[in-house]
Parts: C-alpha cells; structure tokens; sequence
C-alpha cells in the first residue's frame, strides 16, 4: 500500500489533474453561471422586499373615537409592536451570521457548488415554513433558517463570478450580480402588496419557495464546479493525510490505538472458542474504537478552529479589507432601515397612495442604473483598489446630501427627484466595495472575506438598524425627523472609505495559495470554467 501511494504522488500534477477536465460541464458556460447566479440573488432579496411591503407586513389593529380596526398583515395577525415588527425583519440575519464562516470555513473540505446546494434546500423549506406560521415566534425561528439557507450562497457565489469573468469587466460582472439587490428588494415590494393584497401574505412566501426549487435541483444534479484556490477531488482526499502535516500528526496519534485494534481483533480470530477472552475482547475493542472515533472528531474539529483563527487574524491584519468593510457597516444600516421602513415613511410623510409600488419602483430603477453604472466607471477607470476606494467615497458623500435633502421637502414632487438622484448615486458603490473584498486578499480567503464582510455588515448594520429606527420612531412619533437621522449616519461610511483611499494597496487575487494547496495540487487552482485563454475568455 505504502508503495502504491508514493508512486501515485511523484507521478505529478498530471496524476492529479487526470479526469478533472472531463468533469468540465461541457454546456456550461461562464455567462449561464452569471444568469443564475443572479436569479438565485434577486429571488433572495425578493424575500426581504416581501416581509417589508405593506401587503405582506401590515400594520397592527388601533382604536380611536370607540372605532377599533383589525389590522392587517403579519403585524396585525401577531399583534406586533414596531420594535417586535424590526427584530422579525433582522430575525434571518441570526441565521445568516452563524452560518457565514462555517460555510465558508467548510468550502475547504466540501465543494462549494455543493454547499450552496445544500443552503438554497434550507432556504426553501425556511421560507414555506413561513407562510405556515401561526404566531411570532415560529415565524421567527424560520427566518433565522431562511438566513442560514441564504448564507451559502452569500458566501461563494461572488468568488465564482469573479474567478469566471472576463479580465477586462470583473467589475461589470459584479455589479450585474450585485444589481439584483435592489431589483430584487424593489420586485419584493410590488410582488408582495399583490399577493398580499389579493390573496393572503402566507401565498407570497410559498411563492417565493416554488420559484426557488428549480435551482435547488440544479445546485444537486449539475456537475459541480471549483473555485480558484480549492480542490476537491479523489486524489486529494486519498492523500490527504500524507500530504496535510496536521493530518499527518492525527495519523501518527492514531497509529497505536489502531494496532492495538488489530491486534486485539487479530488475537480474538485465532482463539475463537476461548470463551473468557471471548467475551472480553469485544468490550475491549469497543472502547477503544469508541475512543479513537471521539478523539478524532476532537482533532478535525480543533484542526478546523485554528485553520479559522490563522485566516481570521490574515484578514484582521488587512487594513484595506478592515477600513473596506467597517465602511460598509454605517452603509448598510441606511439601505437596510431604508428597505424595511420606507414603504411606512413615505406613506406616513407623503401620504403616498401606493407607498409600496412607489418606493419600489424608485429603487428598481435607481438600484439597477445605479449599480451597473458603478461597476462599469470602475472598469473605465481602471479596476484598482484604489480608484474603487474614490468612487465609493465620491458616490457616498453626494449620495448622502441628495438623500438628506429629499428628506426636508415637504412636497412629494419635490421628495421624488432628490431620492431617486441619491439613491442612484448610493447604489454605486455595491460593485466597488465587493471588488474590493475580493481583491484585498489571497483566493483561498476570498470565501472568508465575503463571510465576515457579510457577518459584519449585518451584525452591526441592518440588524441592529432595524429595530433601533421601529424604537426610535415609537420615541418621536416623527417619520421626517427618523428618517433625517437615518440618512446622516451616511457620512461616516464616507470617512472611512475618503480615508482609505490613501491607504498603500495591493491587489492580491492572482496570487497563488502555495501554501494552502499541496503542490501536486496547485495545477488544480485553475476554476473548471476557466479554458486558460484570457484572450477567449475576455471575448466571451
């Protein structure tokens, strides 16, 4: 056996590379993983435009001059008061924390195409469970699976894109990718009042479920693909203890436990009618098999923690990466208060007829322009960290002033022109600050990065926005003045990003893992989408 495996190894990276260009699938195409990447992305911010549109969300029952109405939606089904209706909208993102850096951290083992498979099953069954809901708490529980469902896909997709885009519009394809968020949130609000207004809210959640399931047979049925950085094939589980040293070390520890396994099993087959020994071998043997089993989960799972702890303190260590995101934090606690509450604050300053269907149509527009228009100046500036850290804090800053001041308006037809001018602006900076989170680092981290990048926006963004705006409001009793607030935490995304931009930057993308891959490996680095022509590939 020993022979064996020393033979397969020196025989080099042919040995390892052999079949992985036969599992290429041969009718998919970059531009195919594109499209349903996106779809996948939309259907999940279509879910978050659901549970903040009137139609779905409601508003609770009230009372007035001995007239009492019955409320509608889920908060007037459950009853809930605005801080119980914000912690319901941030309930997914529990979910989508906890499961961010284990997936991504699992994306070393497992195949991501897989993972992601596996995470959009989650986020199927999670949001049909939702229309079965039948109080607070159980709606609850099942927007926390629904995070952990969408955590998967989070985590890998970008890195996909960005391996499978053509050099020259990595960021157009990013921004085309990213563009799906406010489609997507906007396509919410409008499919959610329908439904809900038509139907019941409990149908716009089991829709959302049936169009998912197409892609979760895909993510199981279809040739999975590899990321740049990561292998998974047979070789490298074959000869994975041989070629990890920390592998190499739990081996070694084992070795006696298992000789005396086969010593203990060897003895009992040449004395079978011993009937003393007979009865107690097997009990020894038990314990000892039961003790190597635990003491070897104990070791891959402690293996795994300091794998974890090594990448987490590389990408603290990233100034660039840390600036990048603490950034996006103060970001993404107004896009995402805006995306829960503006249907209700418009409705409540404006009057607005259709709050839903305008809010939505605004952002629609704006998030598409806005987004694509983000990805593609990046581009014709030259894609750099540098220039993607300029154009974040330019498009922040008067983003932030036109928002601001839509806000002071009191007339809608002065309210509309400024928001959609500061929402188009703000909505170019997804492609950029992505970009950056996948340039600033190695490709073995860049699942991390777009874990803990997603973790951090979240935990100390939208999650905790959401709510303190709902208790915020119930304090002034004042949408003008709830929303003028919001909109000013803005500027401090703008400090951070105007700060970076004189950071020294290094874009780190190609750099190969040398030191994460064995070397019969790294032949392997190369995505199965990749036809290793940049000319063919950029043509594309």
């Amino acid at each position: 056996m020993a022979v064996t495996v020393v033979r397969d190894v020196e025989a080099g990276p042919e040995a390892s590379t052999s079949g992985v260009a036969d599992e290429k699938p041969s009718w998919f195409t970059p531009k195919r993983l594109l499209v349903m990447f996106c779809i996948i992305n939309m259907l999940n911010y279509v879910d978050r435009g659901v549970i903040a549109s009137n139609g779905v969300n409601g508003s609770r029952g009230s009372c007035s001059g001995g007239t009492c109405s019955s409320g509608s939606g889920i908060q007037g089904d459950f009853n809930l008061s605005n801080f119980e209706d914000g912690v319901l909208s941030s309930a997914f993102m529990v979910g989508l924390l906890v499961a961010s850096p284990i997936f991504a951290s699992l994306a070393k083992i497992h195949n991501p195409f897989r993972l992601i498979g596996v995470g959009l099953l989650v986020w199927t069954i999670a949001t049909a469970g939702c229309g079965c809901a039948f109080d607070f708490w159980s709606i609850t529980v099942c927007r926390m699976l629904v995070g952990v469902g969408e955590a998967s896909f989070i985590s890998l997709a970008a890195p996909f894109i960005d391996d499978n885009a053509p050099a020259a519009q990595k960021t157009a394809w990013l921004a085309m990718f990213y563009m799906c968020i406010p489609t997507g949130i906007a396509l919410g609000y409008v499919y959610g009042g329908l439904v809900g207004g038509h139907l019941h809210w409990r149908a716009a959640f089991w829709g959302e479920s049936i169009l998912m399931l197409p892609f979760v047979i895909l993510g199981f049925v279809i040739k999975p693909l590899e990321l740049k950085g990561f292998t998974h094939n047979k070789k490298t589980k074959e000869y994975g203890q041989m070629l990890s040293p920390e592998l190499q070390d739990e081996t070694k520890a084992q070795a006696p436990v298992n000789t005396a396994l086969f010593n203990c099993s060897f003895f009992f087959q040449l004395f079978p009618d011993n009937n003393g020994i007979k009865q107690g071998v097997p009990a020894v043997v038990e314990g000892l098999a039961e003790k190597s089993s635990l003491s070897s989960f104990g070791k891959k799972v402690m293996i795994e923690i300091h794998h974890f702890g090594v990448d987490m303190k590389e990408l603290l260590q990233e100034k660039v990466y840390v600036f990048n995101v603490a950034g996006y934090i103060f970001y993404n606690a107004v896009i995402g208060a805006y995306s829960y509450w503006g249907p209700k604050a418009g409705q409540d300053i404006y009057h607005m007829a259709s709050a839903d269907l305008m809010f939505g149509g605004i952002t629609i527009v704006c998030g598409i322009v806005g987004t694509l228009a983000g990805g593609f100046i990046l581009d014709k500036m030259d894609s750099t960290i540098s220039n993607a850290f300029k154009l974040l804090s330019g498009a922040t800053f008067l983003g932030a002033i036109f928002c601001f001041s839509a806000f002071c308006f009191k007339s809608l037809y002065g309210f509309i022109p400024f928001f959609s001018v500061g929402e188009l602006l703000v909505f170019a900076t997804q492609a950029p600050v992505n970009y950056i989170c996948l340039h600033c680092v190695k490709p073995s981290l860049r699942p991390l990065s777009m874990a803990m990048s997603t973790v951090s926006i979240h935990i100390f963004g939208d999650v905790p926005s959401s709510p303190i705006v709902g208790a915020l409001q119930d304090y002034l009793h004042n949408w003008r003045s709830t929303a003028l607030l919001l909109t000013s935490v803005l500027f401090i995304a703008f400090g951070f990003w105007f700060t970076a931009i004189f950071f020294r930057s290094v874009d780190r993308s190609n750099e190969q893992s040398e030191h994460d891959v064995p070397a019969t490996e790294r032949s392997n680095l190369r995505p199965l989408l990749d036809d290793g022509n940049d000319e063919a590939h950029t043509s594309q």
